[in-house]
């Protein structure tokens, strides 16, 4: 991730040339793997990959064709680029699209709670950009899902190597520690990833709960409303991101009901819709939770 800055808390996006997300600190918070209007690609960034792909040799795709592609991922139909660039050369520029659609694509199929069909596309686009691997924090969420807890530990000790200071890797990181063969509680704590630079609220709480020298309480109170009668965007958010850990963290205790409760709360009673706020939900449709 690269370090971005944002006042908003949230899990925050950067996105490279080839369209890769990031999730990035930004302070006072995390805001979110896509930001709030779930754009997907700066449209800056599209217009140079488009680009790219309208001065590619004809031979890589016929025009009629390039012309389809184009304005399919434009339209963000997804399976369609894919359809169609099945045939191009190794190399050829259209190859961005195409890996930019695998991942995108991936993306809504998890926000669908379609893990597996996920996890497919992010290969997919990995085996094109084997070089974004380490970046690819999605994955491991996924992976947490489909219950690879070995595959997911070993993307998230990836993702620290490109970004130390995210306590949301780290504590990814520890639920699937806790859930791999021989994994325990203690054990997670013990080698929890060490975390300083996260300022994000509430984000040094929830480090410190998942250390065992935090608790429950010091989560809520870094996260609660200050009380002027208007629930704002910001407080949102943190209560949403609050909840959402919370919840994770009694599930990785096995506190069932209590992780329900607050799973709840993140993913109906404080929605948000970015990243995080969308595994929220994901985890409660996972889960069989509903809204009260």
């Amino acid at each position: 991730m690269v370090s971005l800055v944002n006042a908003v808390p949230g899990p925050r996006l950067s996105v490279n040339p080839l369209g890769t997300f990031r999730r990035t600190d930004l302070a006072g918070g995390r805001f979110s793997a896509t930001f709030p209007s779930m754009r997907w690609i700066p449209y800056l960034a599209i217009g140079l990959m488009l680009g790219a792909c309208v001065d590619a040799q004809e031979d890589d795709l016929p025009p009629a064709t390039a012309k389809a592609v184009m304005d399919a991922y434009q339209a963000e139909d997804f399976d369609k680029v894919i359809e169609r660039t099945g045939s191009i050369a190794k190399g050829s520029p259209w190859g961005r699209i195409r890996a930019v659609s695998f991942q995108k694509r991936g993306i809504l199929r998890f926000f669908d709670a379609k893990i597996s069909e996920s996890i497919a596309d992010f290969d997919a686009f990995l085996a094109l950009v084997p070089e974004q691997d380490p970046h690819h924090w999605q994955r491991g969420l996924a992976y947490y899902y489909a219950e690879a807890y070995e595959k997911g530990k070993a993307q998230f000790e990836r993702h620290q190597t490109v970004n130390s200071q995210d306590v949301e890797n780290a504590v990814w990181h520890f639920l699937c520690a806790v859930r791999i063969p021989g994994g325990t509680i203690e054990a997670a704590k013990k080698d929890l990833i060490p975390i300083e630079g996260d300022a994000r609220v509430p984000m040094k709480e929830v480090h410190d709960l998942f250390a065992g020298r935090g608790t429950v309480g010091a989560v809520l109170a870094a996260a609660k409303e200050d009380n002027d009668g208007v629930l704002s965007e910001t407080e949102r958010n943190h209560l949403c991101y609050a909840h959402l850990y919370l919840g994770l963290y009694h599930e990785a205790i096995g506190e069932t009901e209590k992780s329900a409760d607050h799973i709840r709360l993140a993913a109906f009673d404080y929605a948000m819709d970015h990243y995080m706020g969308k595994t929220a939900q994901v985890h409660a449709k996972l889960r069989g939770i509903t809204a009260k």
